[in-house]
């Protein structure tokens, strides 16, 4: 069995307020999420139905409003973000800064070492897939060795192997 629905009475006269003063349809929605459980009963499905909205959209539609009348900036939350971030991002690069000036001296950073530190640093074992999301979110790449030498000239190979004399011999 649900829960009754507890009418904060100054809350809902709030409500009639900005559904008078509305600018935007997203301000009439909040007021009416507000005001149409309130005064008519309805639920949150009945609620959803005649907002045009989905029925998980209807409470945060409600907390929105709220929000707004106490003075909160409900836009600036949104649902992107780190939920589960274990550092923030000045932590993760105050953590990477000598792994940093190794790589600026040309030195190759290997990931196990750095996964190691990472998991003492934060008490848990982390996966590998974490340290190199760690690495990507800071502009890290893999830079791998390339396939030929700048230098090299592909006709002398060519000459070379053609006129080169064989040293073996099968026996």
């Amino acid at each position: 069995m649900a829960r009754p629905r507890r009418t904060d009475a100054e809350l809902v006269g709030k409500a009639q307020v900005a559904l008078r003063e509305a600018r935007t349809a997203e301000q009439l929605r909040c007021a009416q999420a507000v005001l149409l459980p309130a005064l008519s009963g309805s639920t949150l499905e009945q609620t959803a139905a005649l907002l045009g909205v989905g029925r998980s959209s209807v409470p945060r539609l409600q907390a929105r409003f709220r929000a707004g009348v106490a003075g909160g900036d409900a836009r600036s939350r949104g649902w992107g973000g780190r939920r589960r971030a274990s550092m923030s991002l000045e932590e993760e690069r105050r953590f990477l800064a000598p792994w940093v000036e190794q790589a600026k001296q040309g030195r190759m950073l290997v990931v196990a070492p750095l996964r190691a530190a990472l998991a003492q640093q934060l008490g848990h074992p982390v996966a590998v897939s974490v340290v190199y999301r760690l690495l990507a979110r800071h502009g890290w790449r893999k830079v791998a060795p390339d396939t030929r030498h700048p230098k090299s000239d592909p006709q002398a190979q060519q000459d070379w192997k053609k006129n080169s004399r064989k040293s073996w011999r099968p026996s």
